[in-house]
């Protein structure tokens, strides 16, 4: 019985000297937080820095102090060090190359919504991206405005008209002449063949 309760003893010292050592870790992060927080007024005060410099920077030294008590406290429950760093920094690379790889998707998902919303043209319209001032660009009539194309209707010199689909974003990347549809007088109509 004495040594069950010697044993039940010594595993609950076990676990007030591991809480202990979470609350000192938490105190100590607590502390440094506060005293860079100082550091940076006193900072700002002694010398003319703007704040858009002091507020990422006091952001990332909070965030570093947060992210190494972090660590600190999962190493004293047995998560090595090294296994959370692979884990986060492979986390961290596939991340990276999930966004490379949808970074074209997700510019034309969100021109898409600029376009209807802010509405530069809209169906009907006859536009043209220009390339540049002598040189004539990609010019139709807006048939199709959806989340990743906007469908025009290119009239040929033949009278033969064709569909050009267009990514949304180029609409934002270049200049864009605009006829509205009540405008267009003469361009409304395919140009007819002479004879």
């Amino acid at each position: 019985m004495r040594e069950q309760i010697l044993l039940l003893s010594e595993e609950w010292g076990i676990q007030l000297l591991l809480a202990g050592q979470v609350l000192l870790i938490l105190v100590v992060a607590y502390a440094l937080q506060r005293l860079t927080t100082r550091a940076m007024a006193r900072l700002s005060a002694r010398y003319p820095l703007p704040p858009e410099l002091l507020l990422p920077l006091g952001g990332g030294l909070r965030w570093f102090i947060i992210g190494g008590a972090l660590i600190m406290i999962l190493e004293r429950f047995g998560v090595s060090a090294t296994v959370l760093w692979t884990a986060i920094s492979g986390f961290v690379a596939v991340a990276a190359v999930a966004f490379f790889a949808i970074w074209s998707v997700l510019s034309n998902l969100l021109c898409s919504v600029l376009i209807l919303t802010v509405g530069p043209f809209r169906i009907g319209d006859l536009v043209e991206l220009v390339d540049a001032a002598d040189k004539p660009g990609i010019k139709g009539r807006v048939v199709n405005i959806n989340m990743l194309y906007t469908s025009l209707e290119e009239f040929g010199e033949s009278g033969v008209s064709n569909m050009v689909n267009i990514p949304n974003s180029m609409f934002f990347q270049k200049a864009v002449r605009r006829w509205r549809g009540s405008d267009l007088g003469v361009l409304q109509s395919p140009p007819t063949q002479e004879k």
